[in-house]
């Protein structure tokens, strides 16, 4: 891998960021204000993945399939793999730092020919796919502050209070609503948040997987958080190697978001270089930290059939049970459970935060080229340089696909299944035409991988089909219309859609990125 040494480009007699001179080569107008450095670039994309958010969220997920083997060891692989993906993505960011990220690349990497729809389908399954990650993201940070009420009044044995779905989906919106209204301020004020986001993660890892286990009267061995292997999931599946790739499901799901490093280019300082660094620092940082975080939990977990129960005190909601649990255990009550509830709470409304920042940026570059209805409405700039109405969208569709969880608990998991594997395709698809088409003609930037770049280009493109695949397998059996996985139909509705769209519409006048300064 080959990074080189920092240097300012020279242009018009003055000195000029390489990220602005490299955007100017690329043939777009400095149009956002380039203020974030390499630190708070770093800042948006580890807090969108925030282990916190990911591992909480879907730790049931975990412990049903495979139990502590599948979480503790189910993350390294989960991880080995996401790192090859992101150092891919870093290498073609490095060449083509631009808001419009995936997409752009796409355009660029599969040459003249395939450049319009290979940057279409590209950047339609980037940015339905952030969408749902922002509605996953502040739908979980709903729910999270119903488990919370519910604890808090009592819990579920105590004649807690239980919101209604109705109750839970005005949360969704009154979150989204201030994520929109912390979007439309400057930069500047939102990179302060994404950097207090950053330590927060850090921070509330560190003191949860410390102090949860050291709190908990009960505590797990160290044979069990490593080698205990549950198959009892009452999901008729027996098979542990598919319990395994099951259980990836929590880490994966974690492990994603980090193209908002690339959204941001167009406002980092020296975005060739500082973007790559965002994308892979980001991961880096998360695996490391997000492994403690697991193993802290863990070795607070006793009774897996308990957490998983409906009927306790949190309501099946896994980890709150246990922070509720270790703290009651020890001290007759749960209200320190409550509070570590609490600053999961704030890492889970951080990530949204930064999640909707990401969305904005790719809606603003994506309408910037004309590809999405009203276009000249969402690339327009305020005066403090923000996309306001990217933003503003962005919020609404994200509401609008959590209604359906006003319909169906199925229809909404299907809507939020895109979120991993809808976002994943997106990463895949300019690795691919990198290694393919462009194989022979991409010019690298100051980040590459040198030699290795196809070879870890393949290694990542494989594994995104393997996820894709493993996480459109059937999690319970019988297969009835109440446990079918929805995934696919979901995913594969949505390739529909975008092909269907590009066929009767699109083709006729999208031509790919189209730049707006002349050369």
């Amino acid at each position: 891998m080959v990074l080189s040494s920092h240097h300012e480009v020279e242009h018009g007699g003055a000195s000029l960021d390489s990220g602005h001179a490299r955007l100017h080569e690329l043939g777009y107008k400095q149009e956002l204000k380039r203020d974030l450095s390499v630190l708070s670039n770093f800042a948006f994309s580890f807090s969108i993945i925030s282990v916190l958010t990911g591992v909480t969220t879907l730790y049931n997920s975990g412990l049903n399939y495979g139990g502590p083997v599948s979480i503790v060891y189910g993350w390294f692989v989960a991880s080995a793999f996401t790192m090859l993906v992101g150092l891919s993505m870093a290498e073609i960011c490095s060449s083509y730092p631009t808001s419009g990220g995936l997409y752009y690349w796409s355009a660029k990497l599969a040459g003249p020919g395939w450049a319009p729809f290979a940057s279409w389908i590209t950047g339609w399954f980037n940015i339905v796919g952030q969408w749902a990650v922002t509605t996953s993201v502040d739908y979980s940070l709903a729910q999270l502050i119903q488990v919370i009420i519910l604890l808090s009044t009592g819990g579920k044995n105590g004649g807690g209070y239980e919101a209604s779905k109705y109750v839970v989906i005005g949360f969704h919106g009154a979150i989204l609503l201030l994520h929109a209204i912390l979007n439309s301020l400057p930069i500047s004020i939102l990179s302060f948040f994404g950097q207090l986001a950053a330590i927060w993660n850090v921070v509330g890892v560190f003191l949860l997987m410390i102090l949860i286990p050291s709190v908990a009267t009960e505590r797990a061995s160290a044979k069990f958080v490593f080698t205990h292997f549950n198959t009892d999931n009452g999901e008729g599946i027996n098979s542990r190697v598919y319990i395994f790739l099951l259980g990836l499901l929590m880490s994966q799901y974690t492990l994603t978001g980090y193209d908002a490093s690339a959204h941001m280019t167009e406002e980092t300082k020296n975005a060739d270089r500082n973007g790559p660094k965002g994308i892979i620092s980001a991961i880096g940082i998360s695996i490391i930290v997000g492994w403690g975080y697991i193993l802290g939990i863990t070795f607070a977990v006793t009774d897996i059939s308990h957490l998983l129960d409906e009927n306790n005190d949190a309501g099946g909601y896994a980890i709150a049970e246990v922070f509720y649990q270790a703290f009651k255990s020890r001290y007759g009550s749960g209200v320190g459970g409550i509070i570590c509830l609490g600053v999961v709470a704030v890492a889970i409304f951080f990530c949204g935060m930064s999640s909707v920042t990401s969305n904005s940026r790719m809606a603003y570059a994506f309408s910037r080229d004309g590809a999405m209805p009203f276009s000249s409405l969402w690339h327009k700039v305020n005066k403090q340089d923000v996309p306001i109405y990217a933003v503003w969208l962005s919020a609404f569709i994200s509401f609008c696909m959590a209604l359906t969880s006003l319909g169906s608990t199925v229809a909404f998991d299907a809507m939020v299944s895109i979120a991993t594997i809808g976002l994943y395709i997106a990463y895949a698809l300019p690795i691919f035409f990198r290694v393919t088409l462009a194989q022979k003609s991409f010019i690298p930037g100051p980040f590459n991988l040198g030699r290795y770049g196809v070879i870890v280009g393949w290694v990542a493109v494989l594994w995104v089909a393997t996820i894709s695949v493993l996480f459109s397998l059937p999690v319970s059996y019988p297969i009835t219309i109440e446990t079918l996985n929805y995934t696919p139909v979901a995913v594969g509705c949505l390739l529909v859609l975008v092909v269907s769209y590009w066929i009767l519409w699109g083709r006729h006048w999208f031509k790919g990125p189209i730049t707006n300064i002349n050369k």
